[in-house]
């Protein structure tokens, strides 16, 4: 039995890799791709129907995802961005809570107020995978991308929180007001307090105790884990204190962990992740067919329209919500007037077309009760289960593929810094080889003399320092910057692979060790990443 588990892991693990190729060849983000690989899979005949257990992606799947996406945030852009990240991961999900709640009674025959904010609580956030995946690759301003990944953190907290609600509303058939906000404040606090002890106490562990990169790395992976689950025991926000305490470590990392430690951690993480992104839209596909059959109290027409109108009210509501926290505020105050004479309106309006619902929405629809009781069925269930389905599709593949045409339609630019990139990188270099060459002179200098290796560092920073003011005058003829930087990483490059060609005809004479061989061919391959950059593609 174990054996064919492992065989069908691997069949399958194999099959999604090679549909990511196929969707790199043809440009489509492999998230998209998947979903539509998964549908189309599904109605090959015998396919067996496959359900997401919610547990899987609220236990399993989410911590790590959330972890990783907190880890890999900028906490300076997130802070910078803060207000506006928090008006939409709570004001707008709230907002879209309430509207889709009241709009959906109107129209879907026998559906409560109570059963629609289950499908509101269950639609309003983006996904943070989705959001994550899909806009990596994206040439988008970054003021907009830290929003999107800051608003798609949190908001799955709130959103969850609704969800509680209103399932607990519509079994007990009570909604008490001021006790829903007590507890939505104690449950986001405690979260964040959780992430918060979390955090400080495994950075902790790991200065106190010795460790390698290897313990090091199954730590990393353990902590996401440990604070969902003790959050949730307390019956705090789980998603709270996984982004809390991810975002703490990732400011903190440097206490704690080492160069390699950092590499290796870095480099786990993104296959893992990859590995979980791959497996959740590839299953969010596969779902139709349990979707479908679910349907039994109404037509699969009705439930199109239904998920359009509800659909289309949930972009319509992000729209000129997105619109109205830029604008409406700058009429109170005349100190954002004059910061920003003239906000950008292209920037709402990526925000609001980029938001693109996931896996969280479909296994909270799928973590719905089928029975209220023994033997009285959850009222409507079917339909909050369908109309999910489609949004996902209309939301994460209409837009999704509409994205990249939209963002060159717009042709928008970034002018979310003051100093670009690369200019940004020659100054903080040659900050620290200034720091380095004066640590060396200052402490060093009688070493230097007896110690030709010391002399050489000396010598060769030096020379990185004509190099950074040369680079540094390039950058004044942007044109010529970018020509003689094509022009030096090609030649590196070049020089590169000739010393690769070389250690590999060494290894064919059989006279080093195979372990010199591979940590000398390490380094080339970190030479090069210096030239091409960490991305994963």
């Amino acid at each position: 039995m174990i054996h064919t588990y492992v065989i069908i892991s691997i069949a399958v693990l194999l099959s999604v890799m090679i549909l990511v190729m196929i969707g790199q060849k043809l440009k489509v983000a492999y998230p998209i791709f998947l979903v539509i690989a998964g549908l189309l899979v599904s109605f090959v005949p015998g396919m067996p129907q496959i359900e997401i257990e919610p547990d899987l992606v609220f236990l399993i799947f989410l911590p790590p995802i959330l972890f990783e996406a907190a880890w890999f945030t900028s906490w300076q852009d997130f802070h910078k961005w803060r207000k506006q990240i928090f008006s939409m991961a709570f004001g707008l999900v709230f907002l879209t809570s309430i509207v889709v709640a009241y709009l959906s009674s109107s129209i879907i025959p026998g559906l409560t107020v109570a059963m629609g904010f289950l499908l509101g609580g269950v639609n309003s956030p983006p996904d943070a995978v989705a959001a994550t995946s899909i806009l990596r690759n994206m040439k988008i301003p970054k003021k907009i991308t830290t929003v999107l990944e800051g608003e798609s953190l949190i908001n799955d907290a709130s959103s969850l929180i609704v969800f509680k609600f209103a399932l607990a509303a519509v079994i007990s058939g009570q909604f008490i007001f001021r006790d829903a906000v007590q507890d939505f404040f104690t449950m986001a606090i405690g979260g964040v307090a959780v992430g918060i002890a979390g955090g400080l106490v495994f950075g902790k562990f790991l200065r106190m105790i010795p460790s390698n990169s290897n313990i090091d790395t199954v730590i990393t992976l353990i902590v996401p884990y440990v604070m969902y689950v003790a959050a949730e025991h307390f019956h705090f926000s789980g998603v709270l204190a996984v982004v809390a305490g991810g975002l703490l470590m990732s400011y903190n990392s440097h206490c704690y962990l080492s160069h390699t430690s950092r590499i290796q951690t870095g480099n786990v993480w993104s296959v893992v992740i990859f590995l979980m992104n791959t497996v959740i839209f590839i299953l969010i596909g596969l779902e139709l067919p349990v979707v479908i059959e679910s349907m039994k109290d109404y037509t699969i027409s009705e439930g199109i329209f239904y998920s359009i109108v509800i659909g289309g009210a949930i972009i319509v509501t992000r729209l000129a919500y997105s619109y109205a926290i830029v604008y409406i505020p700058r009429l109170f105050s005349e100190k954002l007037r004059k910061e920003n004479p003239k906000p950008d309106w292209k920037e709402p309006f990526i925000i609001s077309f980029a938001a693109m619902r996931g896996v969280v929405s479909l296994a909270a629809a799928l973590s719905i009760p089928v029975y209220i009781s023994p033997g009285e069925p959850f009222p409507h269930r079917n339909i909050i289960l369908f109309v999910t389905f489609v949004i996902i599709l209309i939301t994460l593949v209409g837009q999704g593929l509409l994205l990249s045409p939209v963002l060159k339609w717009l042709k928008i630019e970034d002018a979310g810094s003051e100093l670009p990139e690369e200019k940004q990188e020659v100054i903080l270099m040659k900050k620290l080889k200034e720091t380095a060459l004066q640590k060396l002179n200052n402490d060093f200098s009688e070493l230097s003399e007896k110690n030709s290796m010391v002399k050489h560092q000396i010598h060769k920073l030096e020379n990185e320092m004509m190099m950074m003011a040369d680079k540094a005058q390039c950058m004044a003829s942007t044109e010529d910057y970018v020509t003689a930087m094509n022009e030096n990483k090609n030649v590196l490059r070049q020089v590169i692979q000739a010393q690769r060609n070389e250690l590999h005809r060494m290894k064919r004479e059989k006279i080093f060790d195979d372990h010199v061989m591979r940590t000398i061919e390490m380094q080339l391959d970190f030479d090069e990443a210096k030239i091409t950059g960490f991305a994963h593609t």
